[in-house]
């Protein structure tokens, strides 16, 4: 092995005369290829190789997407013309990992004339070219060298960092002279290489206190003892084929425990020195000493844990410096065994430990902008490695405003009254500052998450007025953008759980992360969670007490700028179980579609099953097998975790299934679970038909901790004697079932694409009404009929939340057939669907947001696009990977896998798929504008509707309407007793009546108005002054007495001289039902606005409806009387009418209005008020 700098000189070197094999793909100019596992065609020269010319520095122009990784001659000298001489004598190439080529075991090309490549296709199943950066060795002299006048001299080379015999490597460096290090000249290498050879060896000078000295002089033996040994697994079942090793300068192999886990080692002393690691496959290694003992045989017992790969539980966070500051990133991983090397990378590539000294945490000192630009840890142990997510460091100049102070355009709607002529419509545009993180004050020494965080928002505002019909509106418009501290916020999902069949509840089920009860489903089914802070990926666990349903491990989007998200989860009934013999052979099917045969079946061998505490079990056996059969869509919902894996570079990736299944086996008396050892899945490959899956196929389970799947078997030819069915071919693939039940058929799939898709409040479709927090779904079907693969079956459900600017989905993509892979794509948001873009009579691509010909070529149709009787809360299309040649297709709404970012950035106007919510009769309006779904938009204001962002408190008054129309009411909500707010505007809400189901001249509606209390500073309550007006012919009838009362005990009392409308000083106390007012507080102002609501329809304090019972916790009623609807005026039918009909017209008109007076008089004067004839017309 090559010491930890070996990364310098340990390169790939690549002769250009070398001879290719026949049958290679011959370029125009001589060509190296290395093959997996064959050395350099080229062996090291034992001198430094710099003496016989220059090496440029190394060049990585390429990603290792698409095709492969191509880092050719050309793309090089067009970017770095002057760091090329004209013709190069060597080339050499390495990993950005600094791995040498000739190291991977992959397939690559290399030509002096051409550069370097490596090919996807060549490489083997399911691999993908690694990314590589070269360099070229020049003549002497043939390069643009600064080197005298830009940098030092060389250091004396280090001393070699091998041990004795040994190959390692020395180092020397240099410093850039130019008066800035930002200078192009200061880019060149500071540090170089070359091989060397450590010291030579002395003689063995090993001691022992006990026995003696073994031949190759690195253990001590003692032939008269013996260590006996028994390794058994967590669950106490022997492990069976464990290897035992001696822990020396290397590794050595003494025994393999036998099937009933035991081993035996002579000649090992038992002097507390000696050290045995034992490993098995998917397993920890564990390391124990041989005990201390004086007898001739000692006895050790050891239990493996099962090997988890590392998770990441904290990942670095976003910074931003000035320069000359320093800055802490940290990332933080667990796992089976901890993880013990963290390897740091900056834009892809791999710091120098040596240089930079770091571990778990990167200190990067007196920053530079070089320093800029994104970071991720790299987490690694014997089970596998992981990425972190990527934080982003910005460093700006010391001088340097780190806001725009130019706010962004926001529209905000204005009320049904206040069109506004100068841009003819109904918007105003309020601005906005965009809450991105800023460099404020640095705490005193360096921490992984700075304790104060700072973001940039609205410093200024100035008031405006707007003209409406009748009246002024103000408003605040946002002026001027600053740094200051970010608002804070709390994470929320909530949601429903119910059955995927029939819909039933869970009621009252356990819900877990990790090992850890956090919360419970209520009666039906609803649940709410805080997010901890500083969680990236939520992984829920939801458990059924009466053991109805599949305990179910989801992975829920959440809005990381605060707020909550709905989610409704779906649950797999369990199968009933049936009773099987364990002594004897057991099958049992996995799926049970209709007409068709099982994807698979479950083999269980005679003597398989384990108590608890790893005794044989004997007896019968109760099995519950349940599959999630791909093949029915109706389960797409209902699937596990989010389908993703981690690969052995650390990538998340995802899986293609072909079905889960879980599995339960007990007892006879259903009291104890057991275990089962071997248990075998026959595939039918029938059911598999895209070729390359058959070969790519593998067994996996669920970490529930994680979310992830993780390797379990491989599946190979079954070549067993068992039955056949219609002479069809099997795969078999063994795993054992033990502390995991959740098991899945799955494919990794490199075919991958992004879909862009944004959801608005109405289908008016604006920038500014674009709704953050809804839930899109879209579920990856199988290739399209025609294609090599099952068209009956969806392969993946993935969902996303829309941020700010809209979700990405990931999605199935072929770029050879457009039409190859189909998805169906929805949305929701607090529970309620959302409607997609009609796709009848005809394709409107302003409305859905895709232009042609790409619209055509994504087939996009709605669900209801053949049967308007179907839900509109869908569409489908075609996933077609978008043409680099097109122009059309490069600017969305598909995007290639390796465009995430330039996706996740898509401005507004590039394409994108479409929802939006139908707009109800409700509109909110407030002077100090916040966004609902962005708690982060909140501004310290006395006029803020919420005048705390952590605690948001919403009041809802219920009025009655004794009437046969529906009317619009209005609460217009002003200050009432705060000095600074005193008569000034908060909000208006305006809501439309709901009308009886059952009483025709009866409706309701539940108002919202501002509660009174502190304002944002927290020094003085205000006593909300509170109109509510009907916007009809209306008068008020009666006000709750109990509500009365309380306002006439608690002073001042509000003035009320106009009969059609109610005003008043809103409560400080949470009134409830018994006077007509609903008040919920909670961390959410969309939990707290439905939780009101919800109670308000329902006329109680503590239960909830979404329809309205109209007669029930009533605080004010209004009668609003229909007012007679004129067809033409007297003037019309003069103007219009024929002479001979004018006087008829005139005296049919005039008794229509004196009919609609009567009416009015009847309804609003005494009952002794003399009555009005009006006589009948001609």
């Amino acid at each position: 092995m090559i010491a930890a700098r070996g990364w310098i000189l340990s390169l790939l070197l690549l002769d250009a005369t070398s001879v290719l094999s026949e049958g290679e793909r011959v370029p125009k100019q001589p060509v190296s290829r290395i093959q997996p596992r064959q050395k350099p065609l080229t062996p090291f020269a034992k001198d430094n190789l710099a003496n016989h010319g220059e090496w440029t520095a190394w060049f990585n122009v390429d990603h290792p997407g698409g095709n492969g990784d191509h880092e050719h001659l050309d793309a090089i000298r067009f970017y770095y013309w002057d760091k090329v001489c004209e013709r190069p004598t060597r080339i050499e190439a390495r990993t950005t990992d600094w791995v040498p080529a000739q190291n991977t075991g992959q397939v690559v090309h290399a030509s002096l004339q051409e550069g370097f490549w490596c090919l996807n296709k060549e490489q083997p199943a399911g691999k993908t070219c690694l990314n590589y950066a070269v360099r070229f060795l020049c003549p002497a002299g043939s390069l643009l060298q600064d080197s005298k006048r830009f940098w030092s001299l060389w250091s004396k080379w280090s001393a070699c960092s091998a041990e004795c015999g040994k190959t390692g490597v020395q180092t020397r460096t240099r410093t850039c002279l130019a008066e800035s290090h930002l200078d192009l000249h200061c880019n060149e290498a500071t540090e170089e290489g070359r091989l060397c050879i450590g010291y030579s060896c002395s003689e063995c000078n090993l001691t022992c206190s006990m026995g003696r000295v073994n031949a190759d002089c690195d253990t001590c033996m003692c032939e008269d003892h013996v260590l006996h040994g028994m390794v058994s697994l967590a669950d106490g079942a022997p492990a069976a084929e464990a290897t035992v090793y001696v822990q020396s300068e290397n590794l050595k192999l003494l025994t393999e425990s036998d099937s009933n886990g035991g081993f035996r080692i002579p000649g090992v002393c038992p002097d507390g020195k000696n050290i045995l690691k034992i490993k098995k496959a998917r397993y920890a290694t564990v390391t124990v000493p041989v005990p201390e003992s004086t007898k001739k045989s000692s006895i050790i017992h050891v239990r493996l844990k099962r090997a988890d790969k590392p998770y990441i539980v904290k990942n670095p966070v976003d910074k931003v410096r000035r320069i000359g500051q320093s800055v802490l990133l940290c990332c933080k991983a667990v796992g089976n065994p901890a993880p013990g090397q963290y390897l740091w990378y900056h834009n892809g590539t791999l710091l120098d430990s040596s240089v930079y000294k770091y571990n778990s945490k990167l200190v990067l000192k007196n920053l530079n902008v070089d320093q800029a630009g994104e970071y991720f840890c790299k987490a690694s142990n014997d089970a596998g490695s992981v990425k972190s997510q990527a934080a982003k460091l910005s460093v700006i100049a010391s001088d340097e405003a780190s806001c725009d102070p130019r706010p962004e355009s926001y529209f905000i709607r204005l009320p049904h009254d206040c069109f506004q002529n100068t841009t003819n419509s109904f918007y105003y545009d309020v601005g906005k500052c965009p809450a991105n993180i800023c460099a404020g004050k640095i705490d005193q020494g360096l921490q992984c998450k700075d304790s104060v965080a700072y973001c940039c928002g609205v410093s200024k505002m100035e008031t405006r007025e707007i003209s409406c019909s009748g009246y002024t509106l103000p408003t605040k418009v946002a002026v001027e953008c600053g740094c200051s501290v970010c608002t804070e916020i709390k994470m929320t999902v909530r949601g429903r759980v119910t059955a995927a069949d029939n819909g039933e509840p869970m009621r009252f089920g356990h819900i877990y992360i990790g090992n850890n009860r956090i919360g419970m489903t209520g009666y039906k089914g609803t649940f709410s969670v805080h997010i901890p802070a500083d969680t990236e990926r939520l992984v829920l666990t939801f458990v059924d007490r009466l053991q109805k349903f599949v305990n179910t491990t989801k992975v829920l989007p959440f809005n990381k700028k605060g707020g909550a998200v709905f989610h409704e989860i779906k649950l797999l009934r369990k199968k009933a179980p049936v009773t099987l013999e364990s002594s004897e052979t057991n099958t049992i099917p996995l799926g049970d579609m209709e007409g068709n045969d099982p994807i698979a079946e479950l083999e269980i061998p005679p003597n398989t099953f384990y108590r608890q505490n790893g005794e044989l079990y004997t007896g019968k056996v109760k099995a519950s097998v349940t599959f999630l059969d791909p093949r029915n869509m109706s389960t797409a919902t209902a699937a596990q975790s989010d389908l993703n894996y981690i690969n052995e570079e650390g990538d998340m990736l995802p899986l293609h299934t072909y079905g889960m299944f879980s599995m339960d086996f007990t007892d006879e008396t259903a009291t104890e679970s057991l275990h089962a050892g071997k248990v075998r899945v026959h595939l039918d490959s029938a059911q598999v038909r895209i070729p390359e899956h058959l070969q790519q196929m593998k067994l996996w389970s669920l970490n529930p901790e994680t979310g992830l799947w993780e390797e379990e078997g491989d599946f190979r030819p079954d070549r067993s004697t068992r039955r056949r069915r219609e002479e069809r071919i099997f795969l078999v693939g063994n795993m054992e079932i033990r502390e995991r039940r959740l098991f899945n058929l799955d494919v990794p799939e490199s075919r991958r694409c992004y879909v862009k898709v944004r959801a608005y409040r109405s289908e008016r479709f604006l920038p500014s009404e674009q709704v953050e927090g809804a839930v899109i779904s879209l579920i990856n079907m199988e290739p399209a009929s025609g294609y090599s693969s099952n068209p009956r079956a969806w392969g993946r459900f993935d969902s996303a939340v829309t941020g700010p600017n809209g979700a990405c989905l990931p999605a199935f993509c072929d770029q050879q057939r457009p039409d190859a892979y189909s998805a169906y794509i929805l949305a929701s948001l607090g529970g309620e669907e959302l409607e997609a873009v009609p796709s009848s009579p005809r394709l409107n691509p302003n409305a859905i947001g895709v232009p042609q010909p790409y619209l055509n070529k994504l087939n996009y149709r709605r669900t209801d696009h053949t049967d308007p009787r179907i839900k509109k809360t869908a569409f489908s299309i075609t996933v077609a990977k978008p043409s680099p040649s097109t122009a059309e297709e490069s600017n969305g709404p598909i995007y290639a896998s390796e465009n995430l970012r330039e996706c996740e950035q898509a401005h507004y106007s590039a394409a994108h798929f479409r929802f939006y919510r139908v707009e109800g009769d409700r509109y909110d309006y407030n002077t100090v504008p916040f966004n609902e779904n962005d708690p982060m938009s909140w501004t310290e204001d006395y006029q803020a509707w919420w005048p705390n962002p952590m605690e948001y408190r919403a009041c809802y008054i219920k009025v009655k309407i004794n009437g046969p129309q529906e009317v619009n009411i209005r609460s217009r909500n002003m200050g009432g007793t705060h000095p600074y707010t005193v008569g000034k505007l908060y909000g208006i809400r305006d809501v439309r009546t709901i009308r009886d189901m059952e009483l025709s001249n009866l409706a309701a509606v539940c108002l919202e108005f501002k509660c009174s209390g502190m304002l944002y500073d927290q020094d003085r309550v205000d006593r909300t002054l509170v109109r509510i007006i009907p916007q009809g012919n209306c008068y008020r009838e009666s006000v709750n007495s109990m509500l009365q009362e309380y306002l006439v005990n608690h002073l001042p009392l509000a003035v009320n001289n106009k009969s059609g409308e109610y005003t008043m000083l809103a409560p400080l106390d949470p009134l409830g039902h018994n006077y007509g007012i609903y008040t919920v507080t909670d961390q959410n102002p969309s939990i707290a606005k439905e939780i009101a609501l919800g109670r308000c329809f329902d006329g109680t304090s503590d239960g909830t409806s979404r329809v309205m019972k109209s007669n029930v916790g009533i605080a004010l009623t209004f009668n609003c009387v229909e007012k007679e609807v004129i067809r033409q005026s007297l003037f019309q039918s003069l103007r219009n009418s024929p002479r001979q009909s004018e006087r008829t017209g005139i005296r049919r008109q005039q008794r229509e209005i004196c009919i609609g007076q009567a009416k009015m008089r009847r309804v609003t004067q005494h009952r002794s008020s003399p009555r009005v004839q009006c006589t009948p017309t001609d």
